[in-house]
């Protein structure tokens, strides 16, 4: 079979190695010149999209900045007329001072304006701006400007664009206006009264304003609509208003301020919106995608001439390097694939000095490879055990002094059934603390443990608390780390119960849960913060004030050290609630095997064990 086998070796067409390494390379570099070549034009389309979106912002900000100061302009006419004017005058004066100051004002502002009129309660014309006759009956109540007053008497109301033919004009002229309304108060005869004050600013204005942004003949352009999307501008505002053309100005009206994707009668395009201070109108600039893709021709055109001609370089460069490199790899490849056959041949050195390196490699690494091996999982397992051992050392010996100390007092006091007591609970304490040395024991030694700890912490604390255990007798028979549950006991005692009255209450649970123990202790104590319970278990440097000086940290690191990071303790605390630590284990069952299994740290057999739930076979 040998024989057959190395006969094919040597019948391996030299050429074909070198095929398969031109083509490998050259379609690596292929490829790398496609990926390039298509990162370089999405980084070029995405720099030109974001740039003409910043200079459609830039446009739009500086349009908003004029509007703004417009429509200020408007109110601050709006409020000279009411302070200045019709605040301080009796309109039941005969000197007729409101038409006066109306028209200082309307004089000093006519560029920008078309006229100024106040209306009384009723809707009759009390003065005006320029001086003109109202047509007859213009029933300036149902309007939509004097309602809107009306409805919201506190805000000042711009309203869409309009001709105004509240008066009579000999020429027959009417202009566009976008009229400001507001509720005003009037005096007649020292008694007060409520009027609306009408300010009507030139349409043509805003419409030279927007015309001037509006100068790309790209696709790209910008319109003004009000908070409920009525049309303010619009380049199409005729072919709108007439059905021929639409826009999305209602849904644009609800956006906020920014940047935003849509898709608006099949065309794909991009959406800015800026509000105007005072009014809630909002300014949009629309950007179709195919926007985007103008001006990038030429640079497609650029980026696939270049990927050709460094695509056709590449090739040729990597038949050269194939032919050079591919002799000595295949003689390599050869005296590799024998040595792997089971034959201890020479491992061919020659070609180039990497090619020589490469296999002087190998031969040293088959020749060490399982010394190394062995020497790695003896180190592991040893750091694994001495990491162990040397956490569970950390028990401090106060509590063995103190339980000394009580045990001579009850003799002292001739208590001597509670000292018989208590040496016996101490007893049992130590002989499962000591195990002959195992770090694994099963639970029900663990709850044994905790039960003669709780029974000697109680003759201590003068049955201060009052313990309840509640645990499922079908987890006795499994796996756990020994002495977890006593420092978890101990915080609860001292961080949790101690110092309250009568109603100090410890309950310990145990369950099995799919394939996990859970065994938890909860105390109806203080309870801790969200921020002491995230640094429970995180921070091991805190200074302990009384206990154990094991620790949470010290209890949750043996466990992850034996079953690994995905088990370990679950700290649940509310302040003046209590705390509940709960330990989450895996459920291996207790036999002789599992137990050497996780003492030895096998990471290959514990994991095995673990995974696939051996049970005790």
């Amino acid at each position: 079979m040998k024989k057959k086998y190395f006969r094919h070796l040597k019948r391996v067409n030299p050429r074909g190695i070198q095929s398969t390494i031109m083509f490998a390379f050259s379609m690596i570099a292929i490829s790398t010149m496609l990926i390039v070549g298509i990162a370089m034009y999405i980084r070029f389309s995405a720099s030109s999209r974001q740039e003409i979106i910043q200079s459609s912002q830039k446009l739009m900000e500086q349009a908003g900045e004029n509007l703004e100061d417009y429509l200020l302009s408007m109110r601050q006419i709006s409020d000279a007329v009411y302070y200045n004017v019709i605040k301080e005058t009796d309109i039941s004066n005969k000197d007729n001072d409101i038409q006066q100051g109306m028209n200082l004002l309307y004089e000093a502002n006519r560029d920008n304006l078309r006229s100024i009129a106040l209306y009384n309660n009723y809707g009759s014309l009390l003065a005006a701006e320029p001086v003109a006759s109202q047509k007859e009956d213009p029933n300036v109540t149902s309007q939509d400007w004097y309602k809107q007053a009306r409805a919201e008497m506190e805000n000042m109301h711009f309203s869409t664009p309009h001709i105004q033919n509240l008066f009579n004009d000999s020429t027959f002229r009417y202009y566009w206006v976008i009229s400001l309304s507001r509720v005003v108060e009037l005096t007649n005869n020292g008694d007060s009264q409520l009027g609306v004050l009408l300010v009507d600013m030139d349409y043509s204005n805003i419409s030279r304003m927007m015309k001037q942004i509006n100068t790309l003949n790209n696709g790209q352009y910008y319109y003004l609509c009000d908070s409920n999307g009525q049309i303010i501008y619009h380049m199409r505002q005729i072919q709108i208003s007439d059905g021929i053309s639409s826009e999305n100005s209602e849904v644009a009206a609800k956006y906020k301020d920014g940047i935003y994707d849509e898709v608006f009668e099949g065309e794909h395009r991009k959406v800015i919106v800026n509000t105007i201070s005072y009014t809630g109108w909002k300014l949009v600039g629309v950007i179709p995608y195919s926007t985007f893709n103008l001006g990038m021709v030429n640079i497609r055109y650029f980026i696939a001439g270049l990927m050709f001609f460094m695509a056709l370089m590449l090739v040729i460069v990597n038949r050269l390097v194939s032919v050079k490199i591919s002799n000595p790899i295949l003689k390599l490849n050869h005296s590799v694939m024998e040595y792997e056959a089971g034959e201890k041949p020479e491992i061919y050195i020659g070609g180039s000095q990497e090619i020589r390196h490469l296999a002087q490699s190998i031969q040293k690494s088959y020749e060490q490879i399982d010394i190394l091996m062995r020497e790695i999982i003896l180190e592991q397992t040893e750091r694994r055990k001495s990491e162990l051992d040397a956490l569970q050392s950390q028990i401090n010996p106060h509590f063995l002094y103190n339980a000394l100390e009580s045990i001579t007092w009850m003799v002292e006091g001739e208590r001597n059934d509670e000292a018989v007591f208590m040496i016996s609970q101490l007893a049992k304490l130590f002989r499962i603390s000591l195990s002959k040395g195992r770090t694994i024991i099963s639970v029900s030694e663990e709850l044994q443990h905790a039960e003669s700890y709780m029974n000697i912490q109680k003759i201590r604390y003068k049955n201060a608390f009052s313990i309840d255990f509640q645990v499922d007798p079908a987890i006795c028979s499994y796996c756990t780390v020994k002495l977890i549950l006593q420092p978890i006991l101990e915080n609860a005692i001292n961080y949790g119960v101690n110092g309250m009255d009568d109603c100090a209450e410890i309950t310990v649970t145990g369950r099995l849960e799919e394939d996990k123990i859970i065994l938890a202790v909860a105390d109806n104590g203080m309870g801790m913060s969200e921020e002491e319970v995230s640094l429970l278990l995180t921070d091991s440097n805190r200074v302990h004030k009384h206990g154990s000086g094991v620790g949470l940290v010290n209890v949750n690191h043996r466990i992850q050290i034996v079953f690994g990071k995905e088990y370990g303790l679950i700290v649940e605390s509310e302040p003046d609630q209590g705390t509940t630590v709960s330990v989450c284990i895996p459920a291996v069952p207790y036999t002789e095997e599992n137990r050497k299994i996780l003492e030895k740290g096998n990471m290959f057999s514990r994991e095995e064990m673990i995974d696939k739930k051996i049970q005790g076979k």
